[in-house]
């Protein structure tokens, strides 16, 4: 396996900025940053960098599953840099970059085991169609207090009157204005980083914001989002703040989410949910249905931890279905008004706190499958259909109904290899056991007081 190494041109920009070192970084499967640092010179001169293959399945609990699900040897992985991505870091104080890698195992080949090799498999099967899907994520976050205690409910950070917000100040611009310095830094990293942003909003939750990412190449776009959040709590940090990406940090209040939105392209660039006249094609009927036969199974992967499924509560904004409709937000998978070309479907279902890469994974692949088989929707739906599926199909309701779902079925196996599907799941089988092994305040408060 020959190592790249960076272009004349990235060398001496390296250079000229006094780059001290590149992060070689990768996304685990929950979407942390992981990697190791190389001194510039070292990078410039293609040095390879090693890290065990365990590393991409590392639970969010820190811990990993039985070896077996990543090698007895406990072996390494390569880390591959991307050069397209080397960009200079905006939080380092000291000149530091980073370079999103791949991990390569000993025989050279992607690591099934990496959440970006994932999507790559998805793509690749487009690409032998002659497809390349077109997405744009929507990420909604929540703005905290600096807490050291992990165990104390968050609280809205204090804003320039002294007050905290109450919420429900949705699309207005005050907080935006209070928090001013926080999203300055936030613009001027996401320029750094080749982050194309589009529309930021104040959402419904007290100190809750939205940032549309605008739409392009599907791995670019993941790239983009794993970057950003790490870019939010960054600067977040830096500013005295809590950037909180959970589905449902706040009782009572909206969750967060990241809707994904996705078209397709043929070689030519044509819109392939559409027929030459405008109208829509068997092809948009395909991934349409084949979300809604398949995303139940893969929904482990874009609702990760038992937090996500709080999310789903009703007149809060979260559809908990498979119905499909035009310009309705009570169902899981809208298709928003727009022309022939720009012809979409908006997956609603997925939260902040899932992995980007294995989010537009898990809805790509759905709608793929579903192209390939020639399946058929339900009819659309009109009117509020929040809680009442009328796909005939139902989602499950916790992250252990979730992933027995996924154990089930065949879809993820299909897509993303048994050798990946049945890592995950053990990763989040590591991560159940030391949920259900918290007693909870809920607990305390009413069983505590039964003889």
């Amino acid at each position: 396996m020959s190592h790249p190494v960076p272009h004349a041109e990235q060398a001496q920009w390296l250079s000229q900025l006094g780059i001290r070192d590149v992060e070689l970084a990768f996304a685990d499967v929950t979407g942390f940053a992981r990697g190791k640092t190389l001194p510039r010179q070292a990078f410039i001169d293609g040095q390879q960098l090693r890290i065990a293959r365990a590393v991409a399945i590392q639970s969010c609990v820190g811990e990993f599953p039985d070896y077996r699900f990543y090698g007895e040897q406990d072996p390494d992985v390569t880390l591959l840099p991307d050069m397209a991505t080397l960009r200079q870091l905006p939080w380092a104080s000291t000149p530091r970059a980073l370079v999103l890698c791949d991990c390569i195992d000993h025989d050279g080949s992607l690591s099934p085991l990496a959440p970006r090799t994932v999507l790559k498999q998805v793509l690749q099967r487009y690409a032998a169609h002659g497809w390349k899907p077109v997405v744009a994520p929507e990420l909604e976050f929540y703005l905290f207090a600096a807490n050291p205690d992990s165990d104390a409910p968050f609280q809205p950070p204090a804003l320039r009157s002294g007050r905290r917000e109450r919420g429900f100040d949705s699309f207005s611009f005050s907080t935006l204005n209070d928090l001013e310095a926080f999203f300055d830094d936030v613009y001027r990293g996401c320029e750094m980083l080749g982050i194309a942003t589009d529309t930021w909003v104040h959402e419904m939750g007290p100190s809750q914001f939205e940032i549309n990412l605008k739409h392009g190449d599907a791995l670019a776009l993941a790239d983009q989002t794993f970057l950003f959040k790490t870019l939010l709590k960054e600067t977040g940090n830096k500013h005295g703040l809590n950037v909180v990406c959970m589905a449902k940090p706040l009782a009572g209040e909206p969750g967060s989410s990241m809707h994904l939105h996705q078209s397709v392209v043929d070689r030519d660039g044509c819109n392939i949910f559409s027929l030459p006249d405008g109208s829509e094609s068997p092809l948009f009927y395909g991934f349409i249905a084949g979300m809604q036969r398949y995303l139940a199974e893969l929904m482990p992967l874009y609702c990760p931890s038992p937090n996500s499924y709080r999310r789903f509560v009703k007149n809060l904004a979260a559809p908990v279905n498979l119905s499909w409709g035009v310009d309705n937000r009570s169902v899981g998978l809208r298709v928003p008004l727009s022309a022939p070309q720009a012809r979409r479907v908006e997956n609603r279902l997925p939260g902040c706190d899932a992995n980007p890469y294995l989010s537009l994974a898990a809805s790509l692949g759905a709608g793929l499958l579903g192209m390939e088989q020639n399946l058929q929707p339900a009819p659309a739906v009109s009117g509020n259909v929040f809680l009442q599926p009328d796909s005939g199909d139902t989602l499950p309701r916790t992250l252990d109904a979730a992933l027995e779902r996924m154990q089930q079925g065949e879809a993820a196996t299909q897509l993303f290899g048994k050798a990946f599907s049945e890592a995950y799941a053990a990763v989040k089988e590591v991560e159940l056991a030391s949920f259900h092994n918290e007693i909870t305040a809920w607990e305390r408060r009413y069983l505590g007081v039964l003889a």
